[in-house]
């Protein structure tokens, strides 16, 4: 619990200390600790994107290969996926409800826009808006064709996860298909350099409450405490719906599936997976989380490395419940923020397509936006206007990262569950 303290009490001092830093700061001051900020942040996120791809190929094709056959891997993975598939929709479903009885999107009986006097919002969103734009169902289809890379090596290099794990799962099932001898040399050495990447991991984690107070800093203070009190205004129902409803799907539905399904208690498995939730708060990438978060699973939650070796990476990629929550959350308040009344037939859509889109979410700040502007023109509202919650979606990444990672882990306890009881009967 000393390391979960010390990355608690780092958290709570970025908060603090970035809050302070152009408040108090002079100038030259004031860009010193901003720089230095960047530079901590910068260094301790490099360390933990290096271990990325060598983490997650060993994972994959140790655990597929030793899950015990072809049948047993399918197995493990139709189970994965329907978990993934009922929680995101379950957090859909939550969002969906919430954002119609709270209607975040309506001050006073008036849209949102309306009553801030929000216009030309095409010019608000600035740069970030440029690069989503030309967002269309054709990015669902780049979903499949990233599952075949023609080049991994280009694709390890360019960061294509979805890519990369498809290759390891295959590299992983055709192992024990080569001759006894090839195989189990083979397989033990890629367990041994899972091994090696655990612990650099385990290394890189002794920086981790150095790395997460400058993230968490440099955030704080370049928000400032003046659009922090603009966001409380003007977006402060918006925030709460979305947080409510992030809650809600934590507490109410992951317990309720750990309790009952993975037979665990779920206030214990909460606090094994508190240094990775950390992580993933204050980096707002369940990426870069993912060598924690795997860490937690196999040192602290006891889940064994075979499922967390197929799980996590493949849940890091495709089980994004909190992304999937706050897409729709996102695309409904702004149909409300606009006054255009969305009809069943469009939340329906939405619902849909939050569902497909999350899947293909690169785990990395701000990537669902991509995923927001297809939603948005599916049911013909302007990209534009994504204006209206960029302001606070950096702090509402932070918050559904998380999500994604519990969720992550929650499966990956079930699953394993699954298997043994299966294994035992």
């Amino acid at each position: 619990m000393g390391d979960v303290r010390k990355i608690v009490i780092a958290l709570l001092l970025g908060i603090a200390l970035g809050a302070l830093t152009p408040e108090v700061a002079p100038g030259p001051v004031a860009s010193f600790l901003m720089g230095t900020y960047g530079f901590l942040g910068t260094l301790f996120l490099n360390a933990l994107k290096m271990v990325i791809v060598p983490l997650i190929t060993t994972s994959i094709i140790s655990g597929v290969a030793g899950v015990g056959g072809t049948r047993s891997l399918g197995t493990m993975g139709i189970r994965t996926f329907f978990y993934y598939m009922v929680t995101s929709l379950l957090a859909v479903l939550t969002g969906v409800f919430l954002v119609n009885i709270v209607s975040p999107g309506v001050i006073d009986g008036a849209p949102l826009a309306q009553a801030l006097g929000l216009n030309g919002l095409g010019e608000a969103g600035g740069a970030t808006l440029e690069k989503v734009r030309g967002a269309d169902f054709g990015a669902i289809l780049n979903i499949f064709y990233d599952m075949v890379p023609p080049n991994v090596v280009q694709a390890a290099v360019e960061g294509q996860m979805l890519g990369i794990i498809s290759f390891s799962i295959l590299f992983g099932v055709f192992i024990p298909r080569i001759g006894h001898d090839y195989s189990e040399v083979l397989f033990r050495v890629i367990q041994g350099v899972h091994e090696v990447m655990m612990a650099i991991t385990e290394f890189i984690m002794r920086f981790a409450p150095i790395g997460i107070f400058a993230l968490v800093a440099k955030v704080v203070a370049e928000a400032g405490a003046g659009d922090l009190l603009g966001l409380a205004k003007g977006l402060g129902l918006f925030c709460l719906t979305v947080v409510t409803g992030l809650l809600i799907h934590t507490f109410v539905t992951l317990f309720f599936a750990l309790l009952k399904v993975g037979h665990r208690n779920p206030v214990d498995h909460f606090r094994a997976m508190v240094p990775a939730l950390v992580t993933a708060f204050s980096t707002a990438s369940s990426a870069a989380t993912l060598p924690i978060t795997m860490e937690c699973l196999e040192r602290r939650a006891r889940v064994r490395e075979s499922v967390t070796g197929f799980v996590i990476p493949l849940g890091a990629t495709v089980n994004m419940d909190g992304t999937a929550l706050y897409e729709c959350v996102s695309a409904l308040f702004i149909a409300q923020a606009l006054g255009v009344e969305t009809s069943l037939v469009d939340q329906v859509v939405v619902v849909w397509i939050a569902l497909i889109s999350s899947i293909g979410v690169a785990g990395i700040p701000a990537a669902s936006l991509v995923a927001i502007a297809i939603i948005l023109k599916a049911v013909g509202l302007p990209v534009e206007a994504m204006a209206i919650i960029l302001p606070v979606d950096r702090f509402l990444d932070m918050l559904r990262t998380a999500v994604n990672v519990f969720s992550d882990s929650v499966g990956a306890v079930i699953v394993d569950e699954l298997e043994t009881s299966r294994g035992e009967t």
